[in-house]
């Protein structure tokens, strides 16, 4: 764990059958569990560098959702917010988790409290990175997309690569590294990954968000809201009304990172997860 030299360094090694499909999961550490869970368009790589922190004290399960990253979603199965909400659920149980604590970056962040406010999943601690919950959080770029799906669909795979490049490319603040941009690009490589990019384009929506949205006063455990200073994606001001929607959470920013926040800013972001893990109350 740890390098940063593209996607063969970082696999997770094993698979949980789910009613959507294949998990592909990681456990590492010992201690308080914690579940990181990356939005979209990222993967499971996203954490490489925050493991090994969170790690020394927690232990923590990482999952590609399914559709991205080495997980495998079902014939005819929707990648909605809502199934990965489920998903996150059944793994929970796979585990024997009683109470985790949850970390949610993009659309992963809308995952994490369906989970809890809609599925009922009891957790110990929420933490929110740069994430897709309150209004109509897709970019500009998706819902153009959205709107016209067949031609993104059906544009020769090359032309498709050196769009969706461009795009990951506004994703962090600092230049990414050619490794890792490769390895944020390979799951979505050829005619296969260019259909699951418009997949989960058409599934991944605000309708699954908005009944969280209207329930953020209802969490009553420790959350923390984590913002990067530079996100192009999601305005920073998104997080400060986020953060004020959550009965009592903390609000930081991450000097210099953009939306990417793991990739752009691993070890503050490791460190502002590992202080915040810190304080979880026990359980009763």
């Amino acid at each position: 764990m740890g390098v940063r030299s593209g996607s063969a360094a970082w696999r997770l090694p094993e698979r949980v059958d789910v009613p959507g499909g294949e998990v592909a999961t990681g456990t590492f550490g010992e201690g308080p569990p914690v579940i990181l869970v990356h939005g979209t368009p990222a993967w499971s790589y996203l954490w490489r560098e925050v493991v090994p922190v969170l790690a020394r004290r927690h232990t923590v399960h990482v999952w590609d959702m399914l559709g991205y990253g080495d997980s495998r979603l079902a014939e005819g199965a929707v990648p909605s917010i809502d199934l990965q909400a489920r998903t996150l659920a059944g793994l929970i149980e796979h585990w024997g988790l009683a109470r985790p604590s949850l970390v949610g970056h993009d659309i992963g962040g809308g995952v994490v409290l369906r989970a809890h406010l809609v599925h009922r999943v009891p957790v110990r601690g929420i933490a929110l990175l740069d994430a897709a919950v309150l209004g109509r959080w897709n970019t500009p770029f998706t819902e153009h997309m959205r709107r016209y799906q067949e031609a993104y669909r059906t544009m020769p795979p090359h032309v498709f690569a050196d769009i969706i490049a461009a795009r990951l490319r506004t994703a962090t603040h600092r230049e990414m590294a050619a490794a890792d941009a490769h390895a944020y690009l390979a799951p979505w490589a050829g005619a296969a990954g260019q259909g699951r990019w418009v997949d989960q384009v058409a599934g991944v929506t605000d309708d699954d968000t908005r009944e969280v949205a209207a329930r953020l006063g209802e969490i009553g455990v420790p959350a923390l809201v984590l913002w990067g200073e530079r996100d192009q994606w999601l305005d920073p001001a998104t997080g400060d009304r986020l953060a004020a929607a959550i009965p009592g959470a903390r609000r930081t920013r991450i000097a210099g990172a953009g939306h990417f926040l793991p990739e752009d800013a691993p070890r503050a972001t490791a460190d502002a997860l590992s202080a915040f893990l810190a304080h979880m109350p026990a359980d009763p």
